[in-house]
């Protein structure tokens, strides 16, 4: 990631005169159906070409022959079973799980064939494989596991059995993005939602020490920064400038959200000073403090709202 200060020394500064958005690096390609393999057939033997276009006649047949290997890799070392699950042929995956093929080798960018299939969005084919005990956890070249492609290809069936199958939510890309970071920059909210709701750390950072809110809030409202302040967020935290999360929120043009991060404030000291001895009719009402619903939704309205046509291609979202 860039950086987007240029300080000479380490002292804290001013974000009004040293502030920029943070650029929304993410490590991770862009995600879909049309994220697979190049495929070109003199590159191919006849095992890998016939799991590329999900010929089970063919791959039985020459496995039975077993005059090739279904764990040889072709020139960018690609086994039969990532060229299966990158095009979506569970019935090829299938018949390669059950003869054993090796399930966790890795292509030339270090991806493994469930890595492969997640990217693509092959639900099916990734469903085969974690049953038969494929690794969740292993990275790709960047450090993105599975669990980031499902991220950015907004896709929370897949995540899900991720999750089911004991991936770590909290996994960091070289970038510093955990899959909920890059569900932010992606300004999923039920990704957002998803992710939050299944134990992830509100408070996670990237590698310039940027929280969840603080990449949440250099983007246009959508409704996301009221969903992370539903949680147990933590304003004192500091980018590696020393900017906290309100400071970003003053710079980022959008007033909504310095009064959001005010009424959480306000809410948060009340919920604190509350003893146990002070009966419910005693106590302070918060209600005028909604970070949330149809009031939320009036003021969002009401905000410059830009569309950024952004989407992840090469590391960079553009």
């Amino acid at each position: 990631m860039k950086k987007i200060f240029s300080f000479g020394q380490k002292k804290r500064q001013n974000p009004s005169n040293s502030f920029a958005a943070p650029r929304r690096d993410c490590g991770v390609r862009a995600s879909g159906r049309n994220a697979g393999y190049l495929i070109r057939d003199k590159d191919l033997g006849k095992l890998h070409k016939a799991a590329s276009i999900g010929d089970v006649a063919k791959v039985q047949h020459l496995l039975l022959l077993r005059k090739q290997d279904m764990n040889d890799l072709d020139k960018v070392k690609r086994t039969p079973l990532h060229l299966a699950c990158a095009n979506g042929y569970p019935d090829v995956v299938s018949l390669l799980v059950e003869r054993k093929c090796k399930l966790n080798l890795c292509d030339n960018d270090s991806r493994t064939p469930l890595i492969k299939a997640v990217e693509c969005q092959q639900e099916e084919c990734a469903t085969i494989l974690l049953e038969h005990g494929a690794d969740a956890n292993l990275v790709d070249a960047n450090n993105n596991t599975a669990l980031h492609y499902a991220a950015s290809g907004l896709n929370k069936d897949i995540a899900a059995k991720l999750l089911k199958h004991k991936t770590n939510i909290e996994a960091k890309n070289k970038e510093g993005y955990t899959p909920l970071l890059l569900a932010i920059t992606e300004n999923n909210h039920d990704m957002v939602d998803f992710f939050l709701k299944n134990g992830a750390n509100v408070n996670a950072s990237d590698k310039s020490k940027r929280t969840a809110l603080m990449i949440a809030v250099s983007s246009e409202p959508t409704g996301i920064v009221s969903l992370l302040l539903r949680y147990d967020v933590d304003l004192s935290c500091q980018d590696i400038y020393g900017c906290t999360a309100e400071e970003y929120a003053i710079v980022s043009g959008y007033p909504i959200y310095h009064q959001l991060i005010n009424q959480y404030e306000i809410r948060k000291k009340h919920n604190q000073r509350l003893s146990p001895q002070i009966n419910s009719s005693e106590r302070v009402s918060t209600t005028g403090f909604n970070l949330g619903g149809p009031a939320l939704d009036k003021e969002l309205q009401k905000s410059p709202v830009q569309t950024s046509g952004r989407r992840i291609a090469g590391g960079n979202i553009l």
